[in-house]
């Protein structure tokens, strides 16, 4: 069985290299809605197939680290990404160009690994996210499953190399947030092989 959970933020980025020169030379927003659906072949003790409360912790602030926020890509233009630290207090480098694709594929690590960190204490069983939808725009969204996130031809997604400006990181209940999700993606990755 399937369910969905949908979050919402608001983004700004520069996606270089795409078609449109609008896109790839102009800094422009985005009002971003974000599907996860997980999936379960049992139900839990609450006959749900995970309660939609747990995803308002951990995994709500990972997201939320986005909203009014600049995405850098880390290989941008060096002046640029430094004029954006300065004028901006909230701002994530990522380690893939911004578009919805990465940012499915993004998102799709970043929810896997605290999924992973959640103890699952009332009969859950084999939750799993099964994908994320990140729609960029009412009439466009890109949607990423469990084998994008490590393929190699669409660039590596590793937990290591993304990092949230100190505003973000200090809106946090839990400043060790990231780094406690850093960990948790090294440990899976040795103990399952295909982990994203």
């Amino acid at each position: 069985m399937l369910i969905r959970k949908l979050f919402k933020f608001e983004n700004a980025h520069i996606v270089r290299g795409c078609s449109t020169r609008r896109c790839s030379h102009s800094i422009h927003g985005h009002s971003y809605k974000v599907e996860l659906i997980l999936h379960a072949d049992a139900l839990d003790h609450g006959q749900m197939v995970y309660d939609f409360g747990l995803l308002k912790g951990d995994i709500r602030e990972l997201i939320d680290a986005f909203d009014h926020s600049v995405a850098l890509w880390a290989e941008d233009d060096a002046d640029y990404l430094a004029s954006v630290r300065r004028h901006s207090e909230r701002w994530v480098s990522i380690p893939v160009s911004p578009s919805a694709e990465q940012f499915s594929r993004l998102i799709f690590a970043l929810v896997d690994a605290a999924l992973a960190r959640t103890e699952m204490n009332n009969g859950e069983v084999g939750v799993r996210l099964h994908s994320v939808i990140v729609h960029e725009t009412e009439t466009g969204y890109a949607q990423c499953f469990r084998e994008d996130v490590n393929n190699p031809r669409m660039g590596l997604i590793d937990l290591e190399h993304i990092e949230f400006s100190p505003a973000i990181v200090a809106q946090w209940p839990t400043p060790d947030l990231f780094e406690r999700l850093k960990n948790t993606q090294t440990m899976l990755q040795t103990q399952l092989p295909g982990f994203a």
